[in-house]
């Protein structure tokens, strides 16, 4: 019981001496001068040495407030830190660059009260989208009246597919299958068999335009420019069967376009 006691009043003193270091602050003078002012009866050895130590991590520097920025410095975690006293802040609050702060909206720039009941009253804003109507009125129309007006097209563009001939009447494609190879919609397909001659020629030629993606693939592939894209662009159909072109099909839009197209290809050909 008596090792109890002894051990329980070590502790308290332990704590007490804690509590009057945090009081006091982080001044080892301040600390020193309380602790010449008490009995240090009762205190071993270690709890002494630990004392010592505790003391001794305190430098004099530490007898003033610590700022976050000296903190941030590598100070011992012993010490502690002070919130800045009101002369500290005012004279933080002076050192501000008054062009770095934000002012506050002059609100006496605005309009006036007469400015808004004339705005209330003669309704200004709505002639003035009145006018703004009326300008545009007389300008010359930016759209077209399609189908009666129809804008220009470029040389290049992709339509609907046609199959070439020679001058000749005799058909262009060789049935390589390089555009039925390179459709990226897989949208191509092609049977071929020996002529009397021994060349190749195709015996189907079909195009599925509901897959066709219009990427021009197949007539930069072709060899012999068989597979075409023309500029007709009005191929809409009331059933989804007749958008599956087969080879007479092909043949008679070649034979349609042949003149637009050629025209077409010797104006692109230096880009070729």
């Amino acid at each position: 019981m008596a090792s109890m006691a002894s051990n329980s009043g070590r502790m308290m003193m332990r704590t007490s001496l804690a509590r009057q270091y945090a009081n006091v602050g982080p001044s080892s003078m301040a600390v020193r001068s309380l602790m010449m002012g008490r009995s240090l009866a009762g205190v071993n050895t270690s709890s002494s040495s630990a004392i010592t130590r505790m003391l001794s991590t305190t430098s004099a520097k530490s007898a003033q407030p610590v700022g976050p920025t000296q903190l941030s410095e590598g100070l011992p975690k012993t010490t502690i830190y002070y919130p800045p006293s009101d002369a500290q802040s005012a004279q933080a609050s002076s050192a501000l660059n008054p062009e770095d702060m934000t002012p506050y909206p002059d609100y006496s720039k605005g309009p006036s009260a007469i400015q808004k009941a004339a705005s209330l009253f003669f309704f200004t804003e709505i002639f003035r989208g009145m006018w703004i109507i009326l300008e545009n009125f007389f300008r010359p129309p930016y759209t077209i009246m399609y189908p009666f007006e129809k804008g220009p097209l470029s040389p290049r563009f992709r339509g609907e597919h046609a199959l070439r001939r020679y001058p000749t009447g005799e058909e262009r494609c060789i049935a390589c299958k390089l555009c039925e190879a390179i459709c990226p919609a897989q949208a191509i397909t092609i049977e071929s068999e020996p002529r009397e001659d021994g060349a190749r020629r195709t015996t189907r030629y079909d195009i599925d335009m509901t897959k066709c993606i219009y990427c021009g693939y197949c007539q930069e592939a072709c060899p012999v420019d068989a597979i075409v894209e023309t500029q007709n662009a009005e191929f809409s159909t009331e059933w989804r069967e007749e958008l599956l072109y087969n080879k007479e099909k092909l043949l008679a839009n070649g034979d349609k376009y042949e003149a637009e197209y050629a025209s077409n290809l010797q104006q692109d050909h230096l880009y070729r």
